[in-house]
């Protein structure tokens, strides 16, 4: 059997354990910073913000940094930054799977199915038993990353509570969350948030750089991925930036479709391969909606996603009536489109339904 892929790890990007610096996010760690100099640090925090800005990468730069730590602190005041040397043994051993005092619950592999379960399950949490039964051998901190909580399941939820109500000397939990209103109540009132936010163009050059070793098209990146380094990632690796041009393409041409064109488009996400482009062409479908739809409604022009986005927005998107109609075709079409592949029908007649609802609608209201 081959080895399933970690769950926590985007695709083409470093793990985030193994990620060096953490772009865009100095509020959260100065919070945390804040928090430690005062000594004040909960034995809860809940990281919080959408998928993919860096939350995963804060929780282990905040393991490293605790783990790091030399009792008593340092002889120069509280630390004013986050940063561990990638020299530091602690570094190695979290880099390497190999640090004892940190333990990662994340989705495991079913055993009768071999397969990744959807959910992180009460096992999975009950390995904490254990991690935390060290600590009374040698008085350490014991560090928990939790990625993601909202995939818990009801049992491993309460299991956690549990802990959190009372939690062992010396323990520390990270819960890394995309939907905190996914989780129960109880555990959201015992623990600390720190919020990240989407990251601006500057910043996702810098994290790309990082990531992937490039950095081009990040002013247009950052608006497909709203400031998402880990979405901006998958576009990039779905050929996201011309499949945007392209729909960009065929909206510009509104009120009448051209339909060689759009029968291209649709005829490239037929087949199984193609399933992750269909995905692709429909979030990217919603946004350009969307963003046509705030165009209208604050009549600002965007930071341009592609060439000559601007213009075609203000042909189509000119006042508060057309923004009204471009939010209530993004509210139906993509949500129908899929729910429709959910029962397995044809990607690309899917797609050419979307486009042709849109230009009916738009024809209708022209009338």
């Amino acid at each position: 059997m081959s080895e399933l892929p970690e769950p926590d790890r985007i695709e083409g990007a470093p793990h985030p354990r193994d990620t060096a610096r953490l772009f865009g996010q100095e509020t959260a760690e100065r919070g945390f910073l804040q928090a430690h100099a005062q000594d004040r640090l909960h034995h809860g925090w809940l990281l919080t913000g959408p998928r993919g800005i860096g939350k995963a990468t804060l929780a282990y730069r905040l393991a490293r940094f605790l783990l790091a730590e030399e009792p008593g602190g340092g002889l120069f005041g509280p630390p004013q930054t986050l940063d561990v040397s990638a020299d530091h043994p602690v570094s190695h051993r979290i880099a390497a799977g190999s640090e004892p005092g940190l333990l990662t619950i994340r989705r495991t592999a079913d055993e009768k199915t071999g397969r990744m379960r959807t959910q992180i399950v009460v096992d999975d949490v009950r390995k904490l038993r254990d991690f935390f039964g060290l600590s009374a051998t040698d008085g350490g901190r014991r560090i928990v990353i939790v990625d993601a909580a909202d995939e818990m399941n009801a049992n491993a939820a309460n299991a956690l509570l549990k802990l959190l109500e009372e939690p062992p000397q010396g323990a520390m939990l990270f819960l890394v969350s995309h939907q905190p209103s996914k989780l129960l109540p109880t555990i959201r009132s015992r623990c600390r948030e720190l919020k990240l936010h989407p990251l601006g163009a500057e910043d996702m050059a810098l994290a790309l750089e990082q990531a992937t070793g490039q950095a081009d098209d990040s002013i247009a990146l950052a608006q497909l991925s709203g400031g998402s380094v880990g979405e901006a990632i998958r576009v990039m690796s779905g050929g996201g930036l011309a499949l945007y041009s392209e729909i960009l393409g065929l909206l510009g041409q509104l009120p009448r479709l051209p339909r060689p064109e759009l029968r291209r488009l649709c005829d490239s996400v037929g087949g199984k391969q193609a399933e992750p482009r269909f995905d692709l062409v429909v979030r990217l479908f919603d946004l350009a909606l969307s963003r046509m739809a705030r165009m209208g409604a604050t009549g600002v022009a965007l930071p341009e996603a592609a060439k000559g986005e601007a213009q075609v927005m203000a042909r189509l998107s000119p006042d508060a009536r057309t923004a009204r109609l471009w939010a209530e075709q993004a509210a139906d079409i993509g949500a129908r489109a899929r729910a429709a592949r959910a029962v397995n029908l044809d990607p690309g007649a899917l797609v050419l339904d979307m486009f042709l609802r849109l230009e009916a609608a738009l024809q209708k209201a022209a009338v």
